[in-house]
């Protein structure tokens, strides 16, 4: 039996500050991939409230598509605890719908130095920022530089700003050494810069080693989940997070994400007694 994880499906992960206009975006990307006869799986992650615990569980409610349609599946799902915005639950529906579609979207709201979780998961990572977010120092500071394979400027039929806003996602790129491309979008109908955007996602799907993308994943997942489990007393009990990452690496590639943490479990156990 194959591990999990080992489905062909593109998993592309949506991240970016609320209002930025994530939904609008994925509706006219949604019509894009059926056009090229694509099936596509949307999870979107609602944040989880601190204080009931509780999530409004809407945020697919704002993604158009065609109710009929059997190629395409959309769900909610909560944050939970997780920082990052992404749950085990999540990570496992990921997973295993990416045995099933074409595309498999998980759409997270916020994106930070401490919130890229999105980024551990996923074949390909998007960023999604508008005109008038930042110049070029904030997008270093907000450390979102970071997190991804393909940067998107939303509300491209604004002109001027939005050219700006381009200019300084490279020039925080350049900053970096980073190479990701800047694809400007508008969502609106007539939309522009949507195909280029399919064609970008695509692009880097065609450079992965897909075999090593999902050993990577499951070997983050794992680490996540005991971090989440066992906190900082048991990140240092395995050497800390480098040494968790290296004696992960030693590992047969087709281990599962639940045999990864019993291993990781039992080396903690073994050097505090």
């Amino acid at each position: 039996m194959s591990a999990a994880g080992d489905g062909s499906g593109h998993v592309v992960g949506v991240t970016g500050p609320p209002g930025v206009g994530k939904s609008t975006l994925l509706s006219a990307l949604l019509r894009e991939w059926r056009s090229r006869g694509r099936s596509v799986a949307v999870l979107a992650v609602d944040p989880s409230s601190k204080r009931s615990g509780g999530a409004l569980l809407g945020d697919r409610a704002r993604i158009e598509h065609d109710p009929a349609d059997r190629d395409v599946f959309i769900r909610s799902m909560a944050a939970g605890e997780r920082l990052g915005g992404l749950a085990p639950a999540t990570r496992a529906a990921a997973q295993a719908l990416a045995n099933a579609f074409d595309v498999v979207v998980i759409e997270t709201v916020g994106v930070g130095q401490s919130e890229t979780d999105v980024e551990q998961v996923c074949d390909t990572t998007a960023v999604v920022v508008q005109p008038a977010s930042g110049d070029t120092l904030q997008f270093l500071k907000a450390g979102i530089m970071e997190v991804p394979d393909v940067l998107v400027v939303t509300k491209a039929d604004l002109g001027a700003p939005a050219r700006r806003a381009e200019e300084d996602l490279r020039a925080a790129l350049g900053t970096l050494g980073a190479a990701a491309p800047v694809v400007s979008v508008s969502s609106l109908r007539p939309t522009s810069g949507i195909e280029a955007l399919a064609d970008a996602l695509q692009a880097h799907r065609d450079g992965l080693d897909l075999a090593a993308t999902r050993t990577r994943v499951r070997r983050l997942g794992a680490l996540a989940d005991f971090v989440h489990e066992h906190g900082e007393r048991g990140l240092r009990a395995l050497g800390g997070r480098r040494a968790a990452r290296r004696f992960l690496e030693q590992q047969e590639p087709e281990l599962s994400e639940p045999e990864l943490l019993r291993l990781l479990e039992h080396r903690a156990s073994s050097s505090t007694t």
